[in-house]
This record gives C-alpha cells, sequence and structure tokens, in this order.
C-alpha cells in the first residue's frame, strides 16, 4: 500500500474507534469517553470503549473482545492517548505491551498536563510503534467535557433552547405549550443523556414547573444528571416538582447572583458538564460572562409568539463555529460552537 492509503486505511478505522466512543457519551464521568478498535490485515479483531467511571478503559474492553486471538503483528485504533498511570484501573499500556501488538494510532493526546505524552513515551520505550494525531479534531470532540474540566475545574456548559424563528420561547396564551414538536423534543432526551447536569433559573421552576429527568430508554443504566436551581431571590414553590419527585435528592439550589459560584461548585463534584435549559434573562447572563461553549437551538418554523425571547440582553456578542445542522421532522436542530471576541 501507498502511504496515501495507508493514511486513508488509519483514518477509516479510527472512524470506527470514534463510533465506538460515542457508546459511552454520558456514561463515564467524569472521566472521558474513548473508543478503540483491533485490526490485523485489514480485519477487524476486537473492538470496545469505556462504559463507565472505574470500569475497564477502551484499551482493555478491545483486548478482551479479541477473544483470545493472537495479537501479534495487530495494530490498535484509539481516540485517546493510552492512560500509563494505575488509578482505578492499571495502566493501558502495560496491557498492550504485553498484548504482542506492534502498533498503536492515537486520535488526540491526554489533554492533562501531568499525564500528556506519557503514554506515548511508555509504548515507544518498549519498542511500539506510535502514530498520533488521526482525526484529532474529532476526537478532541468526543472529550470536549473532560477537557474543560480537566484544565479549568469547571464544567463545559451547553446553551439549549427551542424557539420561534424570530427567536420566541413561549407560545401565544391559550395555544399549544410546546414551541417544537415530537421529534425535536424527543432529541432533547438524548442531549440531556450526555450531560451530568441541567440548570435553570428560578424562575422556570415558578412558571414552567419543569422536571428535567431523563425518560423511556436514556434512562436506562444512567443516573439522573443534576437539576440545578440558580436562584437570586430563593423565592421557590415548595412544592415544585424538583423538590418533591423520586429524584429530589438530585436537585442542588444556589442562592446566587453570580454564574462562576455555582460553576466552581459543580466542577468540584465531578460534573464536567451542564446543559443551560433557563429562560432568555439567565441565557443573555450567561453569553455575557462568556460561560457557555456550545449552543443547540430547536428552530420551529413558526414566526410569533408569546413575549419571551430565547436570549433578553445586550452589549454582547458571541460567534458560532463549526455549525452542525439536522432536521427532526419540520424543526432544525443546530448545534455549534461558541467563539468570543479578544476583547469583551
Amino acid at each position: 500500500m501507498s502511504k496515501k492509503q495507508d493514511q486513508d486505511a488509519d483514518e477509516a478505522w479510527m472512524q470506527l474507534a470514534l463510533e465506538e466512543g460515542r457508546k459511552g457519551l454520558g456514561m463515564t464521568s467524569p472521566n472521558p469517553p474513548v473508543g478503540a478498535v483491533i485490526v490485523r490485515d485489514g480485519v477487524l479483531l476486537g473492538a470496545g470503549h469505556h462504559e463507565k467511571a472505574g470500569g475497564p478503559h477502551a484499551e482493555i474492553q478491545a483486548l478482551r473482545a479479541t477473544e483470545g486471538q493472537a495479537l501479534t503483528g495487530a495494530t490498535i485504533y484509539v481516540t485517546l492517548e493510552p492512560c500509563s498511570t494505575t488509578g482505578r484501573t492499571p495502566p493501558c499500556v502495560e496491557a498492550l505491551i504485553a498484548s504482542g501488538i506492534k502498533r498503536v494510532v492515537v486520535g488526540t493526546v491526554d489533554p492533562n498536563p501531568r499525564h500528556a505524552g506519557a503514554g506515548f513515551a511508555a509504548l515507544r520505550g518498549a519498542g511500539l510503534e506510535v502514530r498520533a494525531g488521526v482525526l484529532e479534531e474529532e476526537c478532541d470532540h468526543l472529550i470536549r467535557f473532560f477537557r474543560k474540566h480537566i484544565l479549568t475545574g469547571r464544567p463545559y456548559v451547553i446553551a439549549k433552547t427551542g424557539m420561534t424563528l424570530d427567536g420566541r420561547i413561549t407560545p401565544i396564551p391559550g395555544s399549544s405549550q410546546w414551541i417544537t414538536g415530537e421529534l425535536a423534543r424527543a432529541d432533547v432526551q438524548r442531549l440531556r443523556a450526555e450531560v451530568d447536569a441541567i440548570l435553570v433559573g428560578g424562575d422556570t421552576v415558578r412558571k414552567d414547573n419543569p422536571k428535567l429527568t431523563l425518560r423511556g430508554e436514556h434512562a436506562v443504566g444512567r443516573v439522573q444528571p443534576w437539576r440545578v436551581v440558580m436562584t437570586r431571590s430563593g423565592n421557590l414553590p415548595p412544592d415544585a416538582i424538583l423538590f418533591q419527585d423520586e429524584h429530589r435528592d438530585r436537585t442542588l439550589v444556589f442562592h446566587v447572583e453570580q454564574f462562576e459560584p455555582p460553576l466552581v461548585s459543580l466542577g468540584a463534584r465531578g460534573v464536567t458538564s451542564v446543559l443551560l435549559e433557563c429562560g432568555g434573562r439567565l441565557m443573555a447572563e450567561a453569553f455575557a460572562g462568556r460561560w457557555v461553549d456550545e449552543v443547540v437551538f430547536y428552530l420551529a418554523p413558526t414566526i410569533g409568539g408569546g413575549s419571551r425571547r430565547a436570549v433578553e440582553g445586550e452589549g454582547f456578542r458571541a460567534s458560532l463555529r463549526s455549525p452542525e445542522v439536522t432536521w427532526f421532522g419540520p424543526d432544525i436542530r443546530y448545534r455549534a460552537l461558541v467563539d468570543y471576541p479578544d476583547s469583551p
């Protein structure tokens, strides 16, 4: 094979490793989701992903999936640099070195400054061939929650809302309570299943009395996300669902003026990601404070509605990049990363 063909093959197998890694979204926190596949002579021998914190890492799962086959001369593709330290599990590099695998292809480097590059050094020191940076951007995106938490101590923040094309998030009084359709609302359940916490303001609790729970298939085998209420007044109805249902122990209330204290506290709990489902005023404060890392906006094909808007503020600016546009029936989901100008 030519060098170009080798590179194309590496990317194709890394795409499969990414598919494996995505199976762990929402399940591995505070660890990152990671996928791995083992290949020899163009044949898939085994695949695996990190399923939960404290459980076997993706490399170990892939090794186990080979079902005792000899791995001499094989290649493993893994989305994140293999670990080289002992934590809740032994170092993956030791298992790879002992397996007979000759080549390790990695998507991205461990973002933890204390560990970055150590896995590569251990593998190369044992005589294994290592190639890094294959589909690096995609592999970085897979671990973006983990990266933000490791580097800042705070969780990654996603702003989510459903709105009309002119930015209204409430319907006309007397009409259906829903702005978007059933398919878009079902996708919100999948989105909630990716994150560790859902944050709303006190006004949302008072007006909407939300459940903020995972339901159906998305709740199977997964702990409910933290339900976080940020309130200035402290005036919250004691009979709200968040304080009365079977998941009330997963509700946290922060009586604060600013976003930073709740984010710092959640980060200290090991929360790596937060979904904002708040009203327009609090949403604007999150953007103005530059706390939002990503947006997920569901756009309904309607104009006009109630008085509440998705973002009710001014004096700030945020740019969106790497957009993904997906249709859910007549509704559009617009998902993108957030950039802020160099100066406020």
